[in-house]
């Protein structure tokens, strides 16, 4: 399917436009199903469309977020997504979060986690929202990684995996566990969140190219729902 691209002048309005179309996924999926579940990127661009959203007047006991990855250290790390994701969504009252890894981290045990907890989540997101670095990478899909052509396969039987980065970045230098993308694709839509000329023209690369391998997030462009890609300079 051919991806959807929505311009914004800035952030901020990039923000708004995210939150909006997320609250009206999650009134529809609450509304005609009873329950709704998003996979959210960690990194700094979604993150105040996610505080957006968490002031919206939802019930919010019927929705569980999922993080697209989670680097594997402890939940009260500062490098932990689900930390950051508690923190966005705590005005969102009895919302339920499904943690990819333990509650310490370690990296063998959060891979046996993972495959359990989305076994009993194998329902199709209701939206999925990633990002991208310089790299090309989305979710923790970073290219070189050893087990990248297994997680990008779209035909994969697992939900998640271990990765690790080659090299690691040294901003965040642990091992990840990455939902497959197809997972990531057993969604009802995907929202990839870009800012920046820079991000533009690795995404333009990826496009063109469509070598996932080299640029993981090209995975995500042949997903069968709808790819919605907001981006503001």
């Amino acid at each position: 399917m051919a991806w959807i691209e929505h311009r914004y002048p800035d952030a901020a309005a990039l923000a708004a436009a995210l939150a909006a179309r997320l609250e009206d996924v999650l009134r529809e999926a609450i509304a005609s199903r009873g329950h709704a579940m998003l996979a959210l990127a960690g990194g700094r661009t979604p993150f105040p469309a996610y505080r957006a959203l968490a002031a919206r007047a939802l019930d919010w006991r019927k929705v569980v977020l999922m993080p697209t990855d989670e680097r594997c250290v402890p939940h009260d790390h500062p490098a932990c997504n689900l930390r950051e994701m508690r923190e966005a969504f705590a005005s969102a009252q009895g919302v339920r979060f499904a943690s990819l890894t333990v509650d310490d981290g370690d990296p063998g045990r959060s891979a046996v986690h993972a495959s359990t907890l989305l076994s009993q989540h194998a329902g199709t997101f209701d939206a999925v929202v990633l990002g991208m670095g310089n790299d090309a990478h989305t979710a923790s899909l970073f290219p070189g990684a050893a087990n990248l052509a297994a997680a990008l396969d779209p035909l994969a039987t697992f939900d998640a995996c271990r990765i690790d980065p080659r090299p690691l970045p040294p901003e965040a230098p642990f091992p990840r566990i990455t939902l497959t993308v197809a997972r990531l694709l057993r969604a009802r839509g995907v929202h990839l969140a870009l800012v920046g000329a820079g991000k533009r023209a690795v995404l333009r690369e990826a496009q063109a190219a469509r070598d996932p391998l080299r640029q993981p997030v090209a995975a995500i462009l042949d997903s069968p729902a709808a790819v919605h890609i907001h981006w503001s300079e």
